[in-house]
């Protein structure tokens, strides 16, 4: 089933964000204003084959099919002569082998898939100096890990590949019929040097890789080619109409947010809770917990996510009133519990423990208003912990926040969060990766550049400060939460 959605009264020109994502495609049809023109979303079909726990893969011809329905019906709604630019995110670390035509030689390997185990901890140790360097580590999650699996396992996969893609950038090559062209937002977990903008000689010379078969990278925002007739008539868009690079989906949405300037940071609470923000410096943690991307206009965004979030809630009250028991919890809060909410085993984020346990200290006789209070206090006391940790790195976080995911659906779940925090939260108007995808679409089209686009595209909705008279008892909370915290050896 698709999702149409359109906005008649917008005659200028437009740029279209495409978003595909793990279950599906979306577009965006925006304006210079930051108006959603028209929208359309398909779901992925077939996408995937049943695989072994622990391995992830994905069929690209399912993603084409899904972002070309898409652009097809975005083009009908808004016409194909005002769309000026269009750009393309897609999931962080999927890696796809492609011919020299630029058709997949193999499914994809997501970002979830966990096989590279060993193939990570070998190249960590042989980009130990760029790790170290930029302040990360490869993790199986990564692309570049990914490749040398296969270069291991599926040696006639290897040999036959022009060039290893990612996700984003297969679909960049089937609108422009050009391969091999990538943005640094992707290339990051493929081993591209962020400082030196860069392959590393170390990937080919210790790794066997070639660099002759990995994408050209530019920045987030630039020029990277024109829709290919061929393009043009699976989209219903214009021959020639330029493409820009896009983003990893999580650098897309950040953008989104609104967030531009240093110092400036957005908290993503979905399933977890994700932190990115702009620095003007590179952020190097010593325990790993965070790394950067490169800002397209030459900041850095250093980030990192917890694995507590919501996902609690939906483990805990599957089947609850969420809006009651949120309408019951601004009443309750603070309340004298204290919750750390993990689902599964291990934490990454402020802490690194893989042997991390949620827990709730309560009594049996707890009510379920309380019980579920306390777990939005829980990832809110979270939440201030990963700022002080970002602030012991010598990063600024300035008083105001912007909030984003589900959880920031929530007045009440963002006020508790704000009076924890001590800080403003901001939630804006429209946030998801498509948006940012367009973002960078108008990028040098709709506008001078990125901070101009993000300037005048995003809007708040509304802003929730701290109430008040609070900040003790809060303070006295996050005080428990610590202790309870150090007592099971859980320190940042």
């Amino acid at each position: 089933m698709g999702e149409t959605a359109v906005n008649g009264t917008e005659t200028g020109r437009v740029v279209i964000g495409l978003d595909v994502g793990t279950q599906g495609a979306r577009a965006l049809a925006v304006s210079a204003k930051g108006e959603v023109i028209a929208a359309a979303s398909r779901r992925l079909k077939n996408a995937g084959p049943a695989l072994p726990e622990g391995r992830s893969e994905q069929d690209p011809e399912a993603w084409w099919s899904a972002a070309r329905a898409c652009l097809r019906e975005v083009a009908g709604r808004v016409g194909a002569d005002r769309v000026a630019c269009l750009a393309v995110t897609s999931t962080s670390g999927t890696v796809v082998p492609v011919d020299a035509s630029g058709r997949a030689l193999r499914p994809a390997i997501m970002y979830n898939d966990g096989r590279a185990v060993e193939e990570a901890a070998e190249v960590q140790a042989a980009g130990r100096a760029l790790a170290e360097r930029l302040g990360y580590r490869f993790q199986p999650s990564f692309g570049l890990p990914r490749l040398l699996w296969i270069r291991r396992h599926e040696p006639a996969v290897f040999e036959r590949a022009a060039c290893f893609l990612h996700a984003a950038d297969f679909l960049v090559a089937r609108l422009t019929g050009e391969v091999g062209r990538s943005d640094s937002s992707n290339a990051l977990k493929t081993g591209y040097d962020l400082e030196n903008l860069c392959w590393g000689a170390w990937i080919e010379h210790d790794l066997g890789i070639p660099l002759a078969r990995l994408p050209h990278v530019v920045a987030p925002g630039e020029a990277i080619g024109a829709l290919s007739r061929a393009a043009a008539e699976e989209t219903s868009l214009r021959v020639g109409t330029p493409v820009a690079a896009g983003a990893s989906d999580g650098t897309a949405a950040f953008l989104a947010s609104g967030a531009i300037s240093p110092g400036e940071w957005n908290s993503t609470l979905g399933t977890t809770l994700v932190v990115r923000g702009v620095s003007a410096n590179l952020v190097r943690d010593p325990q790993g917990r965070l790394y950067c991307h490169r800002h397209p206009e030459g900041h850095w965004l250093p980030g990192g996510a917890s694995s507590a979030g919501g996902e609690w809630l939906e483990h805990r009250f599957p089947d609850a009133d969420w809006r009651a028991l949120d309408q019951r919890a601004l009443s309750l809060s603070p309340t004298d519990l204290v919750a750390y909410p993990l689902v599964r085993r291990g934490e990454r984020l402020p802490f690194i423990d893989p042997r991390a346990e949620g827990f709730t200290d309560a009594p049996v006789s707890v009510t379920p208003e309380s019980l579920y209070t306390a777990h939005l206090e829980g990832t809110a006391c979270v939440e201030r912990w990963i700022y002080e940790v970002i602030e012991s790195l010598g990063v600024p976080v300035g008083p105001c926040l912007f909030a984003t995911g589900g959880g920031a659906r929530s007045r009440e779940w963002l006020q508790i969060r704000a009076d924890l925090l001590g800080r403003t939260l901001i939630r804006p108007r429209v946030v998801e990766a498509a948006f940012g995808a367009a973002l960078l679409a108008a990028a040098h089209t709709l506008h001078p550049s990125l901070s101009d686009a993000v300037r005048s595209m995003v809007r708040a909705d509304f802003e929730v400060p701290p109430r008040p008279g609070l900040r003790a008892a809060y303070d006295e909370l996050y005080a428990r939460f610590r202790e309870a915290c150090a007592r099971r050896g859980y320190l940042g």
